[in-house]
């Protein structure tokens, strides 16, 4: 497989230069520390970083005892759990790649990703992921073995094909007796430059990519965000981003490896607010639509309140926001608006705190997709300290990030120290260093053309870096909107200051080759549900909620306020509600909520057609 050739000077982190030689180091040392929490029957279970150890010791026996092979991808289709990550440093530690599948994904798409990683073995969650395997086993005729997690509704079931979790480790600690050294050997044989993690790309512009990930690429990760992530021994984090995406593998693995950090697994992604609460983490990792949903949340009760009750909600709030703005610009908090800020603090905003499961962060960073400015600075006047980063699956999670106490709010912050920007003549952002990937799986051409002659990454963003070394993303090169008119227009920004409002979950704009800009919107169902209630709006599922002339007046009054903030050119002429309810199963959306541009204008073509 040819890959990106890259400089390799030496790489480490506390001496180790693997992750897998780290994480052992991490288990040792550690012993019967907390590594691992999740709930079981509604309770908190604890799992040591010697329950890590041992489990991921014997799974990793168990597949060489099967013929694993070192650079061999082992697919895993679960939810977020131990076991995921038991997996996934069993197989990293044999020499062997690690490739999540997302739950969302369909028999067909395992089938494609079973196909192009050349993976022999499957780990399934339950009798459902299972049953995908099933529908498309004759798609997948280099699938020799799969694990299924959990027996719950197998019990009858049997296939020469599928074992069984508890079977496999029993396997692994018989290899355990026969081979004491052979887990170690295989895992001190690991190199810096062999692959850590195959990551498959959502596929937007065709079919998925598996990105290659190594070693050296996370170590530099760890190693350059150290200080500006400020991860700690102590630390509770949650994990509930799928552990498939290089975002929250970085945060809930690869850094909780780094810092000895303590990991807790939300229960769905259905409860990730109130495992929020309970959790209460010291710093968090999301998307931009957790943050919305966490705003609108709020805005919500706010409206549902007393008149006193909105009244001291209104005041502490706009006391914290000027309190943040004179800190965003530098300026001292002068002696009144000190006291002020202490009693709205001691009134409200440590409430707000609480109720969103924030009282604890000292960073939360939000990452994979833009972020309003404005509500980086909501956050900001609650107390939670809201900083934007930026990166993507080839530079291995993390290009450039923000710092708590050097917050520049609508830029992604500085590159990490070690790593490289340059922006090209026609605005793309390019990436050059230790984090930049080492190439897609079994693709040399798809390589090459990500790289330019002199080996830079190409990013496909566009954006500016202004004379303090802050990069501000303006948008995607592939999504810049020629007019009818000749007028260059990136949507980012018109679409991420749309979702500021608790009525819309996402937007896309329309207007290439078009005389005016138009929009698609996707409307929070919770939030106009709640709408449409108050105001005593009939409505009988979701596609009449959004053909009701009351909701569609109330998403004009949101465009018409988004269109105050652009010049005329940029401005929202007309706009369409999408009446179906699309789920992260929807071909429409990624797996972190984000809408798909392509598939959007295709599939709704007429929507589209019907505002020109």
């Amino acid at each position: 497989m040819e890959m990106n050739p890259v400089t390799a000077e030496p790489i480490t982190f506390e001496g180790h230069d693997t992750v897998v030689k780290l994480w052992a180091a991490r288990c040792k040392a550690e012993g019967a520390a907390v590594a691992h929490r999740e709930k079981e029957l509604g309770i908190w279970q604890s799992y040591s970083w010697d329950d890590y150890y041992r489990g991921a010791r014997r799974i990793g026996l168990a597949l060489i005892a099967k013929g694993v092979a070192p650079g061999e991808p082992v697919l895993i289709l679960a939810e977020d759990r131990r076991e995921w990550l038991y997996i996934d440093l069993a197989s990293a530690a044999i020499g062997a790649i690690p490739t999540g599948v997302y739950t969302t994904d369909s028999a067909t798409q395992l089938a494609y990703l079973a196909g192009d990683s050349g993976a022999r073995v499957l780990f399934v969650e339950d009798d459902e992921q299972l049953d995908k395997w099933l529908a498309a086993r004759d798609q997948m005729p280099g699938i020799e073995l799969v694990v299924v997690i959990e027996r719950e509704g197998l019990a009858t079931f049997s296939d020469p094909q599928v074992m069984f979790f508890d079977d496999f480790i029993a396997l692994g600690a018989d290899e355990e007796q026969k081979h004491p050294t052979l887990f170690e050997d295989r895992l001190n044989a690991v190199r810096p430059e062999d692959p850590r993690m195959l990551i498959y790309t959502s596929g937007t512009t065709g079919p998925p990519k598996g990105a290659v990930i190594t070693h050296r690429n996370v170590i530099f990760q760890l190693v350059a965000g150290r200080e500006l992530l400020d991860f700690r021994h102590d630390d509770n984090l949650l994990c509930f981003l799928p552990l498939c995406h290089v975002y929250e593998r970085l945060v809930s693995c690869e850094n909780q490896i780094a810092n000895g950090c303590t990991v807790n697994f939300a229960e769905s992604p259905e409860t990730v607010f109130e495992n929020l609460q309970e959790v209460s983490p010291d710093t968090f990792a999301g998307v931009p639509r957790i943050f919305e949903k966490m705003y609108s949340r709020l805005t919500i009760m706010r409206g549902e309140a007393t008149a006193i009750g909105r009244i001291a909600f209104d005041w502490a709030v706009g006391v914290g926001s000027r309190v943040a703005e004179a800190r965003e610009e530098g300026r001292g908090v002068g002696g009144w608006l000190r006291v002020q800020h202490l009693l709205a603090d001691w009134m409200v905003l440590s409430n707000l705190r609480r109720m969103l499961g924030l009282a604890n962060a000292r960073r939360v960073s939000s990452g994979a997709a833009p972020v309003s400015p404005d509500l980086i600075r909501w956050f900001w006047a609650l107390g939670i300290p809201l900083a934007e980063g930026y990166g993507m699956t080839e530079t291995t999670a993390v290009t450039s990030v923000n710092a708590v106490d050097d917050n520049h709010i609508g830029t992604v912050g500085q590159p990490l120290p070690g790593a490289r920007l340059r922006i090209a003549p026609d605005g793309e952002i390019q990436v050059h260093g230790p984090l930049v990937f080492a190439g897609y799986w079994n693709k040399p051409d798809k390589t090459a053309e990500t790289f330019t002659e002199d080996g830079w990454l190409r990013t496909g963003d566009v954006g500016r870096i202004d004379n303090q070394g802050f990069l501000t993303i303006t948008g995607r090169l592939k999504d810049i909107i020629i007019t009818a008119g000749g007028k260059n227009i990136t949507p980012a920004e018109i679409e991420s200051r749309l979702k500021f409002s608790p009525y819309v979950s996402d937007a896309v704009v329309i207007g290439d080759g078009r005389k005016y800009l138009t929009a698609l919107v996707m409307i929070d169902q919770e939030n106009v549900e709640k709408f449409a209630q108050t105001k005593q709006i009939p409505f009988s599922d979701f596609a009449s909620l959004t053909r009701a002339p009351e909701v569609v007046e109330l998403i004009g009054e949101v465009v018409a306020d988004t269109n105050r903030d652009f010049a005329r050119v940029e401005q929202i002429k007309d706009f369409r509600l999408i009446d179906i309810l699309l789920t992260a199963e929807d071909e429409e959306l990624t797996p972190t909520m984000k809408l798909k541009r392509n598939y959007v204008n295709e599939r709704h073509k007429a929507l589209i057609d019907s505002m020109y």
